[in-house]
């Protein structure tokens, strides 16, 4: 296996921020490291390989796919998506007939057609509107198609099952040479957009957002500042959704929201 030192680490990191503009700095170092030492097995580089071709934009791409590449499946942890169809997404309903979601590192999308699933059989599908953005134009462009290894349905499913769903994943898809083709209408009000959570500006004010097993890459710093987009994001009495193993207790805007529920990781914006 080869090793990368924290001299090597730096360069790469100041050399994709000058040159590409993508800001890995405050990326948790051992999460970094452990994906550069994946890239330089997959492509047969040395450490100065790696900086060369990093002056080439066309493996830049390839680069952040890598990086960022994030293992998803449809339904993860089925009781969470209880909990937003039983309690979250009702108790946005008491107020507003219109739902605007945010998902925030949305990967290949597997997540966005599992709300999109869920507000379809809440019968409110048509009422929300959904912004799913990635740093990784790749990955978005998958996420777009809506095309899976039907392999992989085999586990959504099961989870599915697990979330208590009112019909069968199979109503959803069409099986083509080997893929899961999703029904494209689940995408109907949802619109992917690319955004760096790390630099992007705030571009909208949300109801909800999911951003779940994304943050566990990013060090405090990076967490506290993205956290903070979160809550500028959130109308007043909003929702935010992240990941099992993530928090935001410890950070800057933690007495602006209450837990609503700390097994899901669910909270709720009290505060400006």
């Amino acid at each position: 296996m080869k090793d990368i030192d924290i001299a090597d680490l730096r360069k790469i990191t100041e050399l994709v921020k000058l040159k590409h503009g993508y800001d890995f700095t405050n990326y948790a170092m051992s999460s970094f490291k452990r994906r550069l030492v994946r890239i330089l097995e997959l492509y047969n580089l040395s450490i100065e390989a790696l900086i060369r071709k990093l002056q080439e934009p066309s493996f830049v791409e390839e680069f952040l796919n890598e990086i960022t590449v994030n293992v998803t499946e449809m339904f993860r942890d089925p009781s969470f998506w209880r909990v937003l169809r039983d309690d979250i997404i009702p108790g946005i309903l008491l107020n507003h007939n219109k739902i605007r979601i945010w998902h925030a590192g949305c990967s290949s999308g597997e997540e966005v057609f599992s709300i999109a699933i869920l507000l379809k059989e809440m019968g409110i599908l048509h009422n929300v509107q959904i912004i799913a953005t990635d740093l990784d134009t790749n990955i978005l462009e998958k996420a777009k198609s809506g095309s899976y290894n039907i392999k992989s349905m085999d586990l959504n499913e099961k989870n599915y099952i697990r979330f208590q769903g009112t019909g069968s994943l199979k109503d959803y898809y069409k099986e083509v040479n080997g893929k899961a083709i999703m029904d494209e209408s689940l995408l109907m009000d949802v619109s992917f957009r690319k955004h760096d959570l790390v630099k992007g500006d705030i571009f909208n004010k949300f109801d909800l957002i999911l951003c779940r097993n994304v943050m566990i890459y990013f060090n405090q710093t990076l967490q506290n500042n993205v956290l903070k987009k979160f809550h500028e994001s959130l109308f007043k009495y909003g929702y935010l959704a992240i990941g099992s193993k993530e928090s935001l207790i410890w950070c800057d805007i933690a007495n602006k929201f209450i837990v609503v529920n700390n097994e899901e990781k669910v909270y709720k914006k009290i505060k400006d």
